[in-house]
């Protein structure tokens, strides 16, 4: 499995940003794809999780109603838009995959490289 991230950059204060992470190697109908943030000095945050069949999603507190994910089935990519973007959003973003996740907001087997988005004030 491979994940590549793109997407991330420098934006003002409630700006809006998308991530992509476009994943090949396998067949993702039935992974868990999620995405994750780390900002400097911090430990790896949780921030969404999608189904890859079903479309089931669930969101950290911190991004609900500003950040939606989804999934473009023929270009095997899954996207994070994130709106009303502010400096605690700083981070280093990461998307991961896994087919038996047994609990999404930690513990994939397979992780992308990682995208730099910074907030700035």
């Amino acid at each position: 499995v491979q994940l590549v991230e793109s997407g991330g950059g420098l934006v003002q204060v409630g700006g809006s940003l998308r991530l992509s992470c476009a994943a090949s190697g396998r067949t993702f109908s039935d992974y868990t794809i999620g995405w994750f943030r780390q900002a400097p000095g911090k430990e790896r945050e949780f921030v969404v999780y999608i189904k890859w069949s079903g479309g089931y999603t669930d969101y950290a507190d911190s991004v609900k109603g500003r950040f939606s994910i989804s999934i473009d089935n023929v270009k095997n990519t899954v996207y994070l838009q994130m709106n009303s973007l502010k400096p605690e959003d700083t981070a280093v973003y990461y998307c991961a995959a896994g087919m038996v996740v047994l609990d999404p907001r930690s513990g994939y087997p397979y992780w992308g490289q990682g995208t730099q988005v910074t907030v700035s004030s």
